[in-house]
Formats: C-alpha cells, sequence, structure tokens
C-alpha cells in the first residue's frame, strides 16, 4: 500500500533511531503485519499486538498529524 510505505519510510528516516531497543522490535513485528492489518491498526480498527507496538504505532500517527501541519 503506497500511503502506508510513505509513513512508513518517514517515520524510519526521522524517528526509528530514537527508539529504544523494545521499541526497535515492535516497530520491526509491525513491519511483518500484512498490508490490511497494519492500516487497520492504525486507523483505530484493530488493537495493536502488544503495548509495545502501540506505543510505536501511537508515534506513527503523530508523526502523521505532524507532517500535515508542516
Amino acid at each position: 500500500m503506497k500511503e502506508l510505505d510513505v509513513l512508513l519510510e518517514g517515520f524510519l528516516a526521522d524517528n526509528y533511531d530514537d527508539l529504544d531497543a523494545s521499541g526497535q522490535a515492535a516497530f520491526l513485528r509491525l513491519m511483518n503485519l500484512e498490508d490490511p492489518d497494519l492500516y487497520a491498526i492504525l486507523m483505530g480498527k484493530q488493537s495493536a499486538p502488544d503495548q509495545d507496538c502501540a506505543d510505536v504505532i501511537e508515534r506513527l500517527r503523530n508523526q502523521k498529524s505532524s507532517r500535515r501541519q508542516a
């Protein structure tokens, strides 16, 4: 899904290095999900697999709204 690619590439470039080890591992777990599942989690229609993933999703959402405002 092109939209997910753009969002995730931006997060990877701008935020991944700021995550601690558990956050980086959670990001990688999220990357292993199928696009429709990841999209559903980002849209709040499905729960994140665990709390670390939920924290990364929250950062992704905040990045998304920050980029729109910039």
